[in-house]
């Protein structure tokens, strides 16, 4: 009973404040939304069980391509228009280059430290500086050009397996698998898998720490009501999960910190290399390194796992696609049993059956939000200081001004394009773009090429017994990253 009278009395006292606030926001001019209501504002409106991008690209059609909701105590903006994303994007001055710092983000990033979740100041200058030379230069992403080759031939092993014992392939299931692999070799030197190939226990705690970024946290709109977190178990959630992996990556480093120094470095090795030699603006510390290591697997494993199962998912879709994508790769082949990284290049319908499908499915299809510092305007609208701004890549990507028959995967229409996702053209931008484009860009693309290369050079695909192309479904699993809800599962029949 006290615990609803105080709040019940915490509800009023807000509610006077909000009123005042209200009357002081009139002054604005704010961009169009929804209603709302007292104290929730919009978070009313939104269906926990569809897709958050599917709903804001709805609310455009009624409010324009920029509009503004009530999240409890924090304002949002979103935006659903390449212009308007250019002019955010490619702000001169450093307002809009801070992160929003959520509960789940704040803790996972050891309160910021990552490149990621870093508000925008000396220590992310320095980070994106130690991931763009140290890290993931050209050269140390084709230093591990032998693991990605190991990593691709050890999954088409296992679907050739699959094949011989005529089994279907859950490529869904394999795609986590050949991500979490490869970048557990990248970053720690070796896999950290059961004896028998399957996801060991860090990988299931990565997939914990994926659910609760996307998970609802009352202190992330209702500041004062963070205790309500606790009752929940939420909070308590979230501080076993991130204990969890803290004791992992230690474990880790340590065991780099006493072995002998081996030919091929590692990022660990890397980074305990840099943080011996002193050579940035601040102290590299053992939690900048954790940090970033969260960085790398948060942002590198599942949206390239994603990525596998759209492409080959729209070529399903697509029979005519998938026939002229694999004669194309099997000409260049020339009759050899894997595609070589240099080989690529020349695969340009290849290339654009890729673009298009990070049009229709970016693997992020919320730009990470950032949180303006000052008072400014965006297309002629007032945006107040601590706004959460965003951008529904989804919709850049569907919009029928940019696009020409946006709902249909049409990959010739790349074909003598220059038009790419590389953060210049703002009608596709899954990296995003501007000074926070994703620094893994690079690493991120030459191992989602190789893969798919290979796969669709080495198998022709079915689909099992009974089932059309028509069956195949697009729904999207609910969280950060756009996952197909249901796994895709083929039959893979060898071509070689």
């Amino acid at each position: 009973m006290l615990f609803i009278i105080l709040i019940a009395i915490f509800s009023i006292i807000f509610f006077l404040i909000l009123s005042n606030k209200q009357r002081k926001n009139k002054q604005y001019r704010f961009p169009p939304g929804p209603k709302k209501l007292p104290f929730i504002g919009n978070l009313h409106q939104f269906d926990p069980s569809k897709p958050a991008h599917v709903f804001f690209s709805k609310l455009a059609k009624i409010y324009g391509p920029i509009m503004s909701l009530q999240l409890g105590q924090r304002t949002m903006v979103m935006i659903q228009s390449p212009r308007i994303a250019k002019s955010f994007l490619l702000a001169q001055d450093n307002n809009y280059y801070n992160r929003f710092l959520p509960v789940s983000a704040r803790m996972f990033s050891y309160n910021g430290l990552g490149v990621f979740f870093s508000p925008y100041n000396e220590n992310y200058i320095e980070m994106k500086k130690m991931f763009v030379v140290h890290l993931l230069n050209s050269k140390v992403v084709q230093s591990f050009a032998s693991i990605r080759r190991e990593e691709v031939s050890r999954i088409i092993h296992k679907i050739s397996d699959l094949s011989y014992n005529s089994e279907i392939v859950n490529l869904s299931d394999l795609a986590t698998n050949f991500t979490n692999s490869n970048i557990s070799r990248v970053a720690f030197g070796k896999r950290y898998e059961n004896e028998d190939g399957t996801r060991s226990n860090f990988h299931g705690l990565l997939s914990e720490a994926q659910a609760l970024f996307a998970g609802f946290f009352f202190a992330d709109h209702f500041p004062s009501l963070g205790w309500v977190d606790k009752i929940t178990g939420q909070y308590s959630r979230l501080e076993k999960t991130f204990k969890k992996m803290d004791e992992f990556y230690e474990k880790v480093i340590e065991d780099h910190l006493n072995k002998p120094k081996s030919h091929q470095e590692d990022i660990i090795d890397i980074l305990l290399r840099l943080k011996n030699e002193g050579s940035f603006a601040f102290e590299l510390t053992m939690e900048h390194i954790k940090a970033t290591l969260m960085d790398l697997f948060i942002g590198g494993t599942d949206t390239t796992a994603a990525m596998i199962v759209w492409v080959i998912t729209e070529l399903m879709r697509n029979p005519s696609a998938m026939e002229k994508v694999q004669k194309e790769i099997r000409s260049v082949s020339q009759n050899k049993s894997y595609i070589e990284e240099d080989e690529l290049v020349n695969l340009q319908y290849f290339k654009a059956v890729l673009k298009e499908t990070f049009r229709m499915h970016p693997p992020l299809p919320l730009l990470i939000p950032r949180e303006s510092i000052k008072r400014s305007t965006i297309d002629g609208y007032d945006i107040l200081p601590k706004t959460t701004i965003s951008i529904n890549l989804w919709a850049l990507g569907r919009n029928p001004e940019s696009w020409t028959d946006p709902n249909l995967f049409i990959p010739e229409r790349f074909l003598g394009s220059s038009q790419n996702f590389l953060g210049l053209d703002f009608d596709m931008i899954p990296f995003g773009a501007g000074k926070r484009i994703c620094p893994g860009i690079n690493f991120g693309v030459v191992n989602l090429e190789l893969v798919l290369a290979n796969l669709l050079h080495f198998f022709n695909w079915k689909l099992p017994m009974g089932l059309n192309k028509e069956d195949i479904d697009t729904d999207v699993q609910l969280g950060i990253t756009m996952h197909k809800k249901n796994p895709l599962c083929l039959i893979a029949n060898k071509s070689l």
